[in-house]
C-alpha cells in the first residue's frame, strides 16, 4: 500500500499547476500569448496580462474581457521494457479556460481578475495495461481565481500584484495486486480536494517606445487536503486490511520567477522573450496522514527529489493588417523529475514545443484569437518505488480560441 499512497500524492499535487508546461505545469493562460511559445511577461497585449505580469496591467489601452477555452487532445503509449507490450491511453478531450477582466479605476490605478483552468484533463491507459498497479484513470480539474491591482508610476514603469487562491478536485483509480474467486483484480479509487493561497507580483518597465522588460514572481502555494477519501473494491476476506477512510497532507507547488525582454523590430513586427526559473526542490517528499491505519495501509513519507528548473520561451507577432495578426513560437522546457521518479500520470520529459496562431480585429470592441501547441515527449525510466521500466512517449495537440470584449 505504500506505493499507492505515494501516487496519491502525486496526483494530488498535480491539480494545482503554475505557469510552466514541466512536471505537472501547464502553459494555457493566454491565447496570443499561447502562439508565442508562452511568452508574454514584458508584453502587456490583453487582460490576460493578469496572469502574465500584474505590474503591466496599468499600461493597457483599454478595459477588457476575454474568454477562452483550449481542447487539449493528449495519445500516449508505454513500451515495457521486460516484455515489450505496448499499452496505449484512451484518454478523453479535456477543455481548460480563461476568464480574465482588466477595468480603469482612474488613469494610473487598475484593477484585474483571472480565473483559469491551469489543469484540467482526464487520463485514461486501456484495460489491462502493464500498469494497471500504478494508474489505470486519473480525472484532474483546477481552477485558480486571482483577483488583481496594478499602478502605473509614470510612463515608463508599472508595478503589480495579485492574491491567488486554488483550489482542485482529482479522482484517481488503480488496480491492486489482488484476486477475487472470479479472476478480478482488486481496485482503489482515491479522490480529494486541495486548496492553496498564493500571490502573483509583477514590475514592469518600457524604457523606450520599442523595448520593454517584465519581471514576475508567483508564490509558492502549499496545497492541503484536509479530507481525501479512499475508497477500497477487495475481497471480504480482506475488507479489514482495506478501509474505506480519510486522510491529510500538504503538497507544495513551486515559486516561480520570470524575466522578460519585448522588442519591436519594425511597425509591424514585435519579438517577445520569457526565461523561467521554477523552485520545483521544494518537491522533496510527501507525507500522509490516514484516519484509519492497518499493518497494510500505514501512514507514509514519499521521497520525490525533483530538481529546480528553467525554461525559454521566445516568440514573434506580425501584423499583417491593422486587422491581421500571425504569431510563432517556440519553448524549450527542461524537465524537474530525475531519473527513477517518472510516473504514468507524468511520463514528463525535457522537450521543444512548437506554437503558432491568428488574431483577428472584428471591430473597435471584438477581437478572436486562435493558438495551436504540439508537444511531443519521449522518456525511458525505471521507478524505484514501483520498479516500472519502459519508455514513454505522448503527442499532445492544444488548439485554442478566445474573444475579447474592448470597452
Amino acid at each position: 500500500m505504500t506505493q499507492l499512497n505515494k501516487l496519491i500524492a502525486t496526483l494530488l499535487l498535480s491539480s494545482p499547476a503554475m505557469l510552466l508546461a514541466q512536471g505537472f505545469q501547464v502553459n494555457l493562460q493566454g491565447q496570443k500569448q499561447q502562439a508565442m511559445g508562452g511568452a508574454g511577461t514584458a508584453l502587456p497585449q490583453d487582460a490576460a496580462t493578469v496572469f502574465f505580469n500584474p505590474g503591466a496591467i496599468s499600461f493597457l489601452k483599454q478595459n477588457q474581457f476575454t474568454l477562452g477555452v483550449s481542447p487539449t487532445i493528449a495519445k500516449g503509449v508505454f513500451l515495457e521494457d521486460n516484455t515489450n507490450v505496448l499499452s496505449q491511453t484512451k484518454s478523453p478531450v479535456s477543455y481548460p479556460f480563461t476568464y480574465y477582466g482588466a477595468y480603469a479605476i482612474n488613469e494610473k490605478l487598475k484593477v484585474g481578475l483571472g480565473a483559469y483552468t491551469p489543469f484540467g484533463s482526464t487520463m485514461k491507459w486501456e484495460n489491462g495495461w502493464s500498469g494497471r498497479f500504478a494508474l489505470t484513470k486519473l480525472q484532474l480539474f483546477a481552477v485558480f481565481i486571482q483577483p488583481t491591482l496594478s499602478y502605473k508610476i509614470n510612463e515608463k514603469w508599472g508595478i503589480g500584484g495579485g492574491f491567488v487562491y486554488a483550489t482542485g478536485k482529482v479522482n484517481l483509480q488503480k488496480d491492486l495486486p489482488i484476486i477475487d474467486n472470479s479472476g478480478n483484480y482488486a481496485t482503489a479509487s482515491l479522490s480529494g480536494n486541495a486548496n492553496g493561497f498564493g500571490g502573483n507580483f509583477g514590475i514592469y518597465y518600457k524604457p523606450t517606445e520599442k523595448l520593454s522588460f517584465g519581471l514576475t514572481y508567483r508564490t509558492q502555494v502549499n496545497m492541503k487536503v484536509n479530507s481525501g477519501k479512499a475508497t477500497f473494491n477487495v475481497p471480504s476476506s480482506l475488507a479489514d486490511q482495506f478501509p474505506n477512510t480519510t486522510f491529510k497532507s500538504s503538497l507544495p507547488l513551486p515559486q516561480v520567477l520570470t524575466l522578460g525582454i519585448a522588442y519591436k523590430a519594425t511597425d509591424k513586427l514585435t519579438l517577445a522573450f520569457d526565461a523561467n526559473f521554477v523552485g520545483w526542490k521544494a518537491y522533496k517528499k510527501l507525507e500522509f496522514d490516514y484516519k484509519d491505519t492497518t499493518a497494510t495501509l500505514q501512514n507514509t513519507i514519499s521521497e520525490r527529489n525533483y530538481k529546480n528548473t528553467y525554461s525559454f520561451r521566445l516568440g514573434g507577432q506580425y501584423m499583417v493588417t491593422e486587422k491581421f495578426a500571425a504569431r510563432l513560437g517556440l519553448s524549450y522546457l527542461i524537465t524537474p523529475i530525475q531519473s527513477g521518479y517518472v510516473t504514468p500520470e507524468v511520463p514528463d520529459a525535457t522537450r521543444l514545443n512548437f506554437t503558432g496562431g491568428l488574431g483577428y480585429k472584428v471591430n473597435d470592441h471584438f477581437t478572436v484569437d486562435a493558438s495551436f501547441t504540439f508537444e511531443n515527449l519521449k522518456r525511458s525510466d525505471k521507478n524505484k518505488e514501483t520498479n516500472l521500466m519502459g519508455t514513454y512517449k505522448t503527442y499532445i495537440y492544444v488548439p485554442g480560441i478566445s474573444v475579447i470584449y474592448n470597452f
